[in-house]
């Protein structure tokens, strides 16, 4: 069956490292947006990932914004929203328990996943909305939906929105999990400590016309190893299966990816596992990096903010360095320490989540 192309044609963002443009920039510098907190543990340090304090919803709407201002639409009354979070709007009810010692005035409403793509409905008016929310895949999988529903003919215009704040649940739990770094995360590096959870907002519009700046969606695929509550297959059968199944829907083979844009985190178990992945179905060794060691983890966001740094490293025809590598754990894979000026047509951008939850997007370059 033919498939209707999928064009990403607008984009903005805002991490710790600041809005797309600022982003880039650190990340060909490795200047790292990750700082030093003890606000959520007071008795532990923890580096994490932040903007402005309490400025999550309105940060959503101006992001959005940006978005129709670069875009070709007058308005999103013929878009389809797409949110992708893991933690929607557990912030909220966290100032209203901590506040009050009380779970009385907590708006059920305003804690679930929904309370993102409500916020922007009111401010925009889309013509349908949905939620997606598989921890830290979710709004990878939010840019497959599209991608399949404008594929069939279903929407002419869907935009994606990964967005997650920074909380005590997240910041707790993972600490709790003996994974959290107290210093800015060191992907793939031999001896690293853990990650740095952080917030993000991502938006991403994908359309099924093409513009003189697009960057062509050409494949997703999802995969469930389902080994752990929280920890990759250690064979990495799971990782391997996602992104060769990407590759398959992209249409292109293996030896084609010039970039893999990596979900690394810093943790033991997801960067031994992800680098064997990319290791084992790679046998030309393309170069490799997280961007993570500039963001953190921005978690359910991650997905939707890695696609538009892959969509950048496409259109700069620039490949991203490893930032804060000094010694590599594998080095059967290509880690570059600094910017690579090199022809880039075909990217490939991992998001791996709890549970073996895995999901892979395929960029290119227009033909």
């Amino acid at each position: 069956m033919l498939k209707n192309r999928v064009f990403v044609n607008a984009y903005e963002s805002l991490s710790c490292a600041g809005n797309t443009q600022e982003l880039m920039n650190a990340i060909y510098a490795k200047e790292s947006g990750i700082t030093i907190d003890t606000s959520y543990m007071p008795h532990n340090r923890a580096g994490l990932g932040s903007f402005a304090p309490n400025a999550f919803f309105s940060s959503l709407v101006t992001v959005t914004q940006e978005v129709l201002n670069k875009s070709n639409l007058d308005d999103f009354s013929t878009t389809l929203l797409i949110v992708g979070s893991s933690v929607g709007g557990i912030g909220k009810s966290e100032q209203i328990f901590f506040r009050e010692h009380s779970y009385k005035n907590i708006n059920p409403k305003e804690h679930a996943i929904s309370v993102i793509s409500d916020t922007l409905n009111r401010a925009f008016g889309f013509k349908d909305s949905r939620s997606i929310s598989t921890a830290c895949t979710s709004s990878a999988n939010a840019i497959m939906l599209a991608q399949r529903l404008i594929n069939i003919g279903a929407y002419e215009n869907v935009l994606v929105v990964g967005a997650d704040a920074l909380c005590y649940t997240t910041v707790c739990g993972f600490y709790a999990l003996g994974v959290l770094s107290d210093e800015q995360c060191t992907p793939f590096q031999k001896e690293r400590k853990g990650m740095n959870v952080a917030e993000g907002i991502a938006a991403v519009l994908l359309q099924g016309t093409r513009t003189d700046e697009s960057v062509e969606l050409l494949g997703s695929a999802g995969s469930s190893d389902a080994f752990h509550m929280t920890n990759p297959d250690p064979e990495a059968g799971g990782a391997i299966s996602c992104m060769q199944k990407a590759i398959e829907d992209a249409g292109i083979m293996p030896t084609d990816i010039d970039y893999v844009n990596a979900h690394g985190t810093g943790t033991q178990a997801n960067d031994a596992v992800e680098a064997l992945a990319v290791e084992t179905l790679f046998a030309h060794s393309p170069y490799m990096s997280s961007t993570k060691a500039i963001t953190g983890h921005t978690l359910g966001a991650a997905g939707a903010l890695e696609a538009i740094i892959a969509c950048e490293v496409i259109k700069a025809q620039r490949i991203a360095p490893q930032t804060s590598l000094t010694e590599a754990e594998n080095t059967r894979v290509n880690l570059p320490i600094e910017a690579v000026e090199k022809k880039v047509r075909y990217v490939i951008s991992n998001s791996f989540a709890f549970g073996g939850n895995n999901t892979a997007l395929v960029f290119g370059a227009l033909k």
